[in-house]
């Protein structure tokens, strides 16, 4: 399978045919959050949105861990105000990458994803987490606060009182049951993750691009539109790929035995 790369030193990311890969790369300290990650993090999925031969993109950790989440060793040695504002700005920036990306994005969660890395996880469209994954925010614990949108993004996710329950507590769980709750998508072994993350990424890539854009879109809008302005969204979307993917229809049903 041909792969392209592009690297930094703390992210890294290549494409394996149509399937974009970003990787955190700090597995000594378990993919931890600090500047030099998050510069590297907000490249890399630039690098993924101009990549046109991506069509979908994972999300994973070098090593065992996906993100332990804020690097404390780090953040014990002392930040600046200057420093805390810069690292805030920039955690909401990948936020933002991550939601305006333009394609879809698959969060292969192994090992610890606490804190900013369970926010990042958050941020994909789907999270497929192996039997090792532990999550949580342990933020409340260590005198910190959820930063990332987490606190509105995991209240959809699993509801108001289970995401005031785990943010409060700073208690972790595992992977069955952040399947139960609905955090994660779909568990599976470890050694079965990536190739589990690839099926998915190769089913959904093997779809309409502009479908798909377009349905993410309205679904992550939908969280804030009004019923009507739903429906106007959808009817003009429908009416985008009407024009747009007639070709693609024509193939598609061709490959169904249609006429």
């Amino acid at each position: 399978m041909k792969e392209d790369f592009v690297e930094n030193e703390t992210v890294l990311y290549h494409r394996k045919e149509n399937i974009g890969i970003i990787t955190l790369n700090r597995p000594q300290r378990l993919n931890a959050i600090n500047l030099d990650l998050l510069k590297g993090f907000m490249t890399q999925l630039g690098a993924a949105k101009q990549d046109t031969r991506a069509k979908v993109i994972i999300l994973t950790g070098k090593g065992t861990s996906f993100c332990a989440g804020e690097d404390l060793k780090e953040t014990a040695s002392g930040k600046s105000m200057e420093q805390w504002m810069d690292e805030a700005e920039r955690l909401q920036d990948v936020q933002r990458l991550t939601m305006r990306l333009g394609k879809p994005i698959i969060a292969a969660i192994s090992g610890y994803a606490l804190g900013g890395g369970c926010e990042f996880a958050m941020g994909c469209d789907i999270r497929i987490a192996s039997d090792t994954a532990v999550l949580g925010f342990p933020e409340t614990t260590v005198g910190m606060t959820v930063t990332n949108a987490g606190t509105k993004i995991l209240t959809h996710l699993v509801g108001l009182g289970k995401a005031k329950e785990l943010v409060f507590t700073g208690d972790f769980i595992d992977a069955a049951q952040a399947q139960q709750i609905g955090l994660v998508n779909k568990t599976v072994p470890q050694e079965a993750l990536m190739a589990e993350s690839m099926a998915m990424a190769q089913k959904i890539a093997g779809r309409s691009p502009l479908a798909v854009s377009l349905s993410r879109t309205a679904i992550d809008m939908g969280m804030e539109s009004s019923f009507e302005q739903t429906m106007a969204l959808e009817k003009s979307h429908l009416l985008m790929c009407s024009q747009s993917e007639v070709a693609f229809v024509k193939k598609r049903l061709r490959e169904m035995g249609g006429k």
